[in-house]
């Protein structure tokens, strides 16, 4: 097949969804490796600028708050300029983001490095607006959650990967003692530890920025196939003839509230674990591993929707699990106490629920998006922008944690996470039912 050849929905021969899947599924590994590299430079940056609990979150606000702001402009793009092209410039966006840490760090600007964070979700959102309609239309409807718990363990794995990389290449084992005694230098030693600190990014997100933009050149002369998703079969046409808004698609419209609502929970799961071990006298040094074992959970869950679903249970069943798992691991989390030892780590047990978070967060998102862009047709671009929005939950949940750690306490903090299950719990039994909106 020819590199621009637009092909219709469910057209595509078994080399050619090969073929996407495989560059796709690389795509959702970069996604992962600068995504929850997020999960260390919280803590990072918080000692580097000595941030409260609010202000270290805002690199997780600086970073999905861009998918609010920029996911229905790609949608318009896309439809412009079709997927590849726009996936190349995303990745473009994405190096220029990765850039602007060089001059943040140099001349260590806390507001610098959040518009670079800023930059790099705005290039995601643009990737993720097209991605994830593409796995979703890459082959038969009922293995949409396979296909996406495939992309879930290239993301996750590489989640896996970059907090321990970017802890390897940035901290020294020396740092546990410097981070105890920061409060006891002078200022201008204090100023002098935390300049050096800072400049050890440098190296790191210059490389990263490079390679994005030659990965950008490289998905753009791919041989990803073009997907058509303007035409619509007779059965779809015949549904969406009276339809001029997707506001007039209830499914689509509660499935992003219900991404939102996920994606927060996942990323408070990841990004706060930190933290939460650092109150039961862990180490930012100990600590760095436990947004690790959250992902390895998630891959591990990924792995039995890959096995399980379509064969044994379907992708709604196993939403409607996943998200009474998470309601139930919430109340442990605040409720159970008791000290552990487990893994070489000694802790309360309510840290170890918050790392089971991830098996029940894994198949909610693989759930989610085949129910909501069901029944679209030419709607599924603009469709998934609005899907995409909803990432902006990344954005939002975590600060409102922040703010409640630092008005009350981190366990407590974790109620933040019982009203969003209660929600995917609607949308998994009733939710994604909808077709009209009641009058």
């Amino acid at each position: 097949m020819k590199k621009n050849t637009t092909v219709a929905v469910g057209s595509l021969s078994q080399r050619d969804t090969v073929t996407g899947m495989i560059i796709i599924g690389f795509m959702f590994f970069m996604f992962g490796f600068t995504s929850w590299i997020n999960a260390i430079l919280i803590p990072y940056f918080k000692v580097a600028f000595q941030l409260s609990h609010v202000a270290s979150y805002l690199v997780t606000f600086a970073f999905y708050i861009s998918y609010l702001i920029f996911s229905v402009p790609a949608s318009y793009l896309l439809k412009n300029v079709g997927f590849k092209k726009g996936m190349m410039i995303g990745f473009w966006v994405m190096s220029a983001g990765a850039l602007l840490f060089v001059p943040a760090a140099i001349t260590m600007t806390y507001g610098l490095f959040l518009l670079g964070l800023f930059s790099i979700g705005a290039g995601l959102a643009l990737l993720q607006t097209a991605a994830n309609p593409y796995i979703t239309i890459l082959g038969p409807k009922e293995r949409a959650a396979q296909r996406f718990s495939i992309m879930g363990i290239c993301n996750k794995g590489a989640g896996l990967l970059a907090p321990l990389l970017f802890a390897a290449v940035i901290f020294r084992v020396s740092d546990s003692d410097m981070f105890d005694k920061l409060a006891m230098m002078s200022e201008a030693e204090k100023n002098a530890s935390l300049h050096e600190l800072i400049q050890r990014i440098i190296i790191p997100y210059a490389c990263v920025g490079g390679f994005l933009f030659l990965l950008g050149l490289f998905i753009r002369f791919s041989p990803l196939p073009e997907i058509d998703t303007e035409h619509e079969s007779e059965d779809v046409a015949l549904a969406n003839s009276s339809k001029t808004s997707i506001t007039q698609f209830p499914h689509l419209i509660l499935g992003a509230v219900a991404i939102f609502l996920h994606v927060g929970t996942q990323v408070i799961s990841i990004d706060t674990v930190i933290s939460y071990a650092g109150t039961m006298n862990l180490n930012l040094i100990e600590a760095k591993i436990f947004p690790s074992y959250t992902l390895t959970a998630q891959i591990c869950a990924y792995l039995v929707g890959i096995f399980f679903i379509p064969r044994f249970m379907t992708q709604l069943t196993a939403l409607r699990i996943s998200t009474i798992f998470g309601i139930i691991l919430t109340l442990l989390i605040i409720f159970a106490k008791g000290q552990v030892s487990f893994l070489g780590h000694t802790n309360d047990i309510s840290l170890w629920f918050v790392v089971m978070l991830g098996l029940a967060n894994s198949l909610v998102w693989a759930g989610i998006w085949p129910l909501a862009l069901d029944g679209l047709g030419r709607f599924t671009k603009v469709g998934a922008s609005v899907m995409i929005m909803g990432l902006a939950g990344n954005a939002i949940l975590p600060l409102i944690y922040g703010y409640l750690v630092d008005i009350s306490n981190a366990r407590e903090a974790y109620w933040v996470l019982f009203p969003c299950y209660m929600y995917l719990i609607f949308y998994a039994f009733k939710g994604y039912a909808l077709r009209r909106w009641a009058k």
